[in-house]
């Protein structure tokens, strides 16, 4: 009997995060990618069920059938409810709660400390490192303490329920009510500690100086007096991320999942995070259990972001790019009969870049690796042994895209004109969300080689 296809690619993703990252905690490792997959892949519903809402379609683009709907024809609903919840039943339970402090709670959380991961765990969405993989950073380090060797109780879940409880990722329900952040005043020199702590962050990293300044403006001062103050505690539900201006914080980890009482309740020290750090940014994505207690050390002052205020920015600024992204690869005819499903992975995938005036972003001769779609501003094309530019690219223009199929040299350079942003996407990344583009351009003319196609970039 065969595998399913759809099992069989997501085993060889995660055997090549393994082979890539090589973790010590394997469990812990794992859970953080099967979750990131399955937020990812929930988000991509979400955003696709609206797209087709936009169409006039009632096709349902995310593989399989809505998990929170109660029959096939009710997604529509999911899409326009702001929050969903599956109470769980109790009424007629006669037995404790079997999954009650019977295993860890273990929480993918992180801590940082000027830009650095800290070895309480990787985040989902960023670097799969697990417990005890490696880190190069200014915390102490300690050997893993928890989801080793753990295994799920036999009465995990039973005669139980599943219970889902999540605030709506529904991007327009924010945009419709006119949402406008919180702005809390800071001088020049904290707003440039906090960018510098901020930027460092894999929740900050693709956020646009917009969606920075936002950011930024919404976090509020919280002075903490003295020292012993617990700011947060494992085992709590977090809803706060934290960027520390001054003073110093001890990181705690409970190998029971929570904190507890006495004074060794908090467990093990497994790091210290001092001016510049952050901690607590997973609350940003997650309402999960804190995965560690962070203790202040001295009186000291935190910047607190909060997740409602977070989400509703990125969230809102994240589906506009997706659909504008989406809207530049309807019009490039390499990728133009893709799938909307398609598109919104290689959207999805898209980094964004700025160059000054005067900047070379394609060199001739180069080998291409990337393609390029021109965001904003104006370039120029120049080739070797010509005066003057050869052509010019304007907001919404594509360049480099045949890069996915080859690696040719560069025929031409592209230099800015003015200050522009791309939006770019890299030949590896590309097979490895859609497979190569030959197979794509063969399933749209099987009788059409890739020599004989539409439209050759000479730039690629």
């Amino acid at each position: 009997m065969s595998l399913p296809p759809d099992y069989s690619n997501e085993i060889s993703t995660l055997d090549r995060e393994i082979l890539k990252h090589k973790p010590h905690d394997i469990l812990q490792f794992c859970a953080n990618f099967f979750n990131r997959r399955l937020e990812s892949q929930r988000t991509e519903y979400l955003l696709s069920q609206q797209h087709a809402s936009h169409q006039g379609r009632a096709e349902n683009s995310f593989p399989g059938n809505n998990p929170f709907s109660t029959s096939p024809s009710s997604g529509s609903s999911f899409a326009k409810t702001t929050m969903h919840r599956l109470e769980e039943e109790e009424e007629n339970d006669t037995m404790t709660s079997p999954t009650a402090s019977t295993f860890a709670a273990v929480d993918f959380a992180r801590v940082r400390n000027n830009g650095n991961l800290s070895p309480v765990g990787e985040s989902a969405f960023g670097n799969f490192g697990g417990f005890g993989g490696s880190s190069k950073n200014n915390i102490t380090q300690m050997p893993p303490l928890v989801g080793e060797g753990q295994t799920f109780p036999n009465n995990y879940n039973t005669n139980r329920r599943t219970s889902v409880s999540a605030e709506s990722l529904n991007p327009t329900s924010s945009a419709a009510d006119n949402f406008t952040p919180p702005f809390h005043q800071k001088t020049p020199d904290q707003l440039s500690r906090l960018k510098s702590a901020v930027s460092g962050n894999f929740l900050f990293s693709h956020l646009d100086d917009d969606q920075s300044s936002m950011v930024l403006g919404a976090l509020h001062e919280k002075p903490i007096p003295t020292k012993g103050i617990k700011v947060i505690q494992q085992g709590d539900v977090g809803d706060y991320f934290y960027v520390v201006e001054k003073g110093s914080f001890d990181i705690y980890v409970n190998q029971s999942g929570k904190l507890e009482t006495g004074a060794e309740g908090a467990g093990n020290k497994v790091g210290t995070v001092g001016p510049g750090g952050s901690f607590g940014e997973l609350a940003l994505m997650y309402n999960a259990p804190r995965a560690a207690t962070v203790t202040s050390t001295e009186p000291s002052t935190l910047w607190a972001l909060d997740r409602i205020t977070f989400r509703r920015i990125l969230m809102d600024s994240a589906f506009q790019r997706r659909r504008m992204y989406e809207g530049f690869l309807e019009e490039v005819p390499l990728l133009s009969t893709l799938t909307p499903y398609e598109r919104s992975k290689i959207a999805d995938a898209l980094e964004t870049k700025k160059y000054p005036p005067g900047t070379t972003i394609i060199q001739e001769g180069d080998v291409g690796e990337s393609f390029f779609l021109l965001e904003a501003g104006e370039a120029e094309v120049f080739k070797r042994g010509i005066d003057g530019p050869v052509n010019q690219y304007q907001k919404g223009d594509y360049f480099g895209e045949l890069a996915l199929l080859n690696d040719a040299p560069r025929a031409a350079s592209v230099i800015s004109k003015t200050e522009v942003k791309v939006a770019t996407l890299g030949k590896n990344g590309f097979q490895r969300l859609l497979g190569p583009v030959e197979g794509i351009m063969r399933r749209n003319d099987p009788t059409k080689s890739v020599s004989e196609g539409d439209h050759v970039d000479p730039l690629s």
